[in-house]
Parts: structure tokens; C-alpha cells; sequence
């Protein structure tokens, strides 16, 4: 039978021992998974590399600006009156003569009745001057009337007409007045703002609402003057619209404005889109490049580059060996985001496409087969695991 001095010391060893081996097992495991994975080749699959070729790297000014419509309009009122029924809101399409906002006229057609019977009683006169004149201009033929009195009916006779001329003015004047209370669209288009509600006060020059043609957007964008001797009329443009994500839009130099901002000393440059694609709201924010100058070049993706403060590199996969190839980059395309490749690589070499951290100078990597997509969802994961961890997808 053990002594109670030998089971406790018995005991403290065991529970020195658990205490030491697990960190001890940790260290080894991990040593030797290193050393696993440092002899162990990479899997690699076609879609992992991508190939250096030449192509096309467009250079030029940096547009910058907003998309406005060519097309609207401004719509306020011309009279001073209260707003009786707004019918469109914004966002809504119109027609080319809908009414769109309506004022009160009531005092409007009051002076139209008022002018119209003042018309009228200035057409009776007329006609009874015209008519007593061309009586005694007959007596007169005959002797029977004298010459003043002949004068006298004329005289009136012409002022009476005055005055039936400045009658149908004032009727014509309230009638115009009549249809400014019926604000109407002067195209087609949409409602971009309504300023007003009814019930509202609008006083003369009041903006009522606004009315744009989205079929007729362009992008109105600012250039430096620096670089303004290399815009010309009809080049291209690629620029991307905020709101549109990487959508790229295409248009061509349309005018050039030809005085620069006193400000910003920026030139104003007008740019008509290609085709149908542009978008359908107006104001947003555009960025892009003129297309002044174009050049055949070594191209790399922005996502193959490896930045270690200023200095580039990428991993050549050639004869089964990975090697970390220093590069010399140029400037980058606007229009896709790569690289112009100055030096360190040739057309056709292989690179990893999307590199990570792990990889290491030298390190032998295996090709294999991409994973079909007619397998089960189960058994293409476990398939590709391998070779997505090699190249970091």
C-alpha cells in the first residue's frame, strides 16, 4: 500500500506532465505542418493565372462633370395669382401641351368680360362715326354741307377708331392673361421638381415647376485648361456615372467651350452619349478620360500586383516554380483599371491572378484540371478547396 506522500507526489507529476505536453504537442504539430506545406506543391488552375498580352491604352485629359438634359424648361408663373391644382408630382411623364398647374383666374375673367363689352361699345361708335362721316362727304359732293363740318366727322371718325383699336388690344391682353393661369408642358418629358402646392401665393416670376427631356442627356463636364490644346471635336469618351456602379458609358466631343471658368480656370467640354444606354437621371456626378491619344502596350490587372511601399511585383508561374518578378509599372487605364507594364515581364508569361501573402519564391506548384460544373455542389467544393487556397480565390 502507497504511502500518502507518494500518491501526492505521484499526482503532481502527472499533472506536470498534462501541463507541459499539450504545448509541447502544439509546437511539434505546427513545425511540422510547416514543414508539410513547405514541400508540399501548390494546386493550381487555368482560371488561377492570367497571361501578359498587349493591348490598347488609351490616354488623355480627366473629364469631370454631371449628366444634365439638353432639353428643359423652367416653367414659372406670369402672373400673380394663388394656385388652384398642381396636377402632375414629380417623376411624371407629360405630353406636349398637358396642363400641369392651374391659377386662380377669377379676377382675369372679370377684366375679359369687362374688356369685351368695352370692345363692343367702341365697334358701335365706330360704326356710327363711319357712318355720319360718309353721309356728309356725299352732301358735301352735292354743296349741301360745308368743308369744317366734313373735317369734324372725320376727326371723330378717327378717333373712334383709336379707340376701338386700343379696346381690342385690351381684350386681347385679358385673354393672354386668361391662358397664363394654365401652365402647360412645352414638350415631352418628365417633371423633375414641383415648387409649388396648391393653395400656394404665386407671385410674378414664381418657379411653378420643372419640366426635362431624359432623351436628350449629355455629360457636361470641366477639363483643366493645361490640358485643353489636346481635346478636340469628335474624340472619344469613357467615363463612369456615380450611381451606375462600373457600368461604362461611351460618348464624343460635341463642343468646346470657348472661354475658360475665372474661378476654377477650368474649360466647360459638352460630350453627346453613342447609343441608347445613358442613364435616365439627370445630375448625377460623371468621371472619365478623353481619349486623345491611343497606344499599343504591355497590360497587367491591378488585382495580380503586389505593393510593397513603392515598389511592384507579381508571381511568374513558369517551369513548376513560382518566382516573385519585380516590376516597372506605368499609368493605369481608365477605362478597365490595369497597368502599363514598363519592364519585367514579356508577352505571353503566366502570372498568378490573385496572389496572397503565403507564397513564396521558388515554391513548386502543380497544374490541375478545373472543377466541372455539372458535379454536385458537395463533392466540386471539396474538389477546388486545393487549388482556390493556392492562388488565394
Amino acid at each position: 500500500m502507497l504511502r500518502p506522500s507518494l500518491i501526492v507526489l505521484a499526482v503532481a507529476f502527472v499533472l506536470a506532465g498534462c501541463k507541459e505536453k499539450p504545448e509541447d504537442g502544439k509546437a511539434k504539430a505546427s513545425a511540422s505542418a510547416s514543414a508539410t506545406l513547405a514541400d508540399q506543391a501548390l494546386l493550381v488552375t487555368q482560371e488561377d493565372l492570367a497571361q501578359i498580352q498587349s493591348n490598347a491604352m488609351s490616354s488623355g485629359p480627366v473629364i469631370t462633370g454631371s449628366v444634365q438634359p439638353e432639353r428643359k424648361a423652367d416653367l414659372r408663373a406670369e402672373i400673380a395669382s394663388v394656385v388652384l391644382q398642381v396636377f402632375k408630382e414629380n417623376g411624371e411623364t407629360v405630353k406636349r401641351g398637358d396642363l400641369l398647374v392651374r391659377l386662380d383666374d377669377t379676377s382675369i375673367k372679370d377684366s375679359l368680360h369687362s374688356a369685351e363689352e368695352a370692345e363692343r361699345a367702341a365697334v358701335q361708335t365706330f360704326d356710327q362715326a363711319e357712318r355720319q362721316f360718309q353721309r356728309l362727304k356725299t352732301l358735301r359732293a352735292s354743296g349741301m354741307t360745308s368743308t369744317q363740318q366734313l373735317e369734324d366727322a372725320e376727326i371723330r371718325r378717327n378717333n373712334t377708331q383709336s379707340d376701338l383699336v386700343a379696346a381690342k388690344a385690351r381684350t386681347v391682353q385679358a385673354r393672354q392673361q386668361l391662358q397664363r393661369t394654365e401652365v402647360r408642358a412645352p414638350f415631352d418629358g418628365v417633371v423633375s421638381e414641383r415648387k409649388v402646392s396648391s393653395g400656394d401665393t404665386a407671385q410674378l416670376g414664381k418657379e411653378l415647376v420643372k419640366v426635362i427631356d431624359p432623351t436628350s442627356l449629355r455629360f457636361e463636364g470641366l477639363v483643366s485648361a493645361d490640358k485643353v490644346n489636346n481635346v478636340k471635336l469628335g474624340q472619344s469618351v469613357r467615363f463612369h456615372i456615380n450611381g451606375y456602379g462600373d457600368q461604362e458609358f461611351s460618348g464624343k466631343v460635341k463642343r468646346i467651350d470657348l472661354a475658360a471658368n475665372a474661378t476654377t480656370r477650368q474649360v466647360e467640354v459638352l460630350v453627346t452619349f453613342n447609343d441608347n444606354a445613358q442613364p435616365r437621371v439627370s445630375g448625377l456626378y460623371a468621371e472619365g478620360m478623353i481619349e486623345a491619344a491611343t497606344t499599343q502596350t504591355l497590360m497587367i490587372a491591378s488585382s495580380a500586383l503586389v505593393r510593397e511601399g513603392d515598389k511592384a511585383y507579381a508571381w511568374l508561374a513558369k517551369d513548376g516554380r513560382l518566382k516573385k518578378v519585380s516590376l516597372s509599372v506605368g499609368e493605369r487605364d481608365a477605362r478597365h483599371g490595369d497597368y502599363a507594364i514598363l519592364a519585367g515581364l514579356k508577352e505571353g508569361d503566366r502570372i498568378i491572378r490573385t496572389p496572397i501573402a503565403t507564397l513564396k519564391d521558388g515554391q513548386k506548384f502543380t497544374m490541375v484540371a478545373s472543377v466541372s460544373n455539372k458535379l454536385p455542389v458537395a463533392v466540386a467544393g471539396a474538389a477546388s478547396k486545393p487549388a482556390v487556397n493556392s492562388a488565394g480565390k
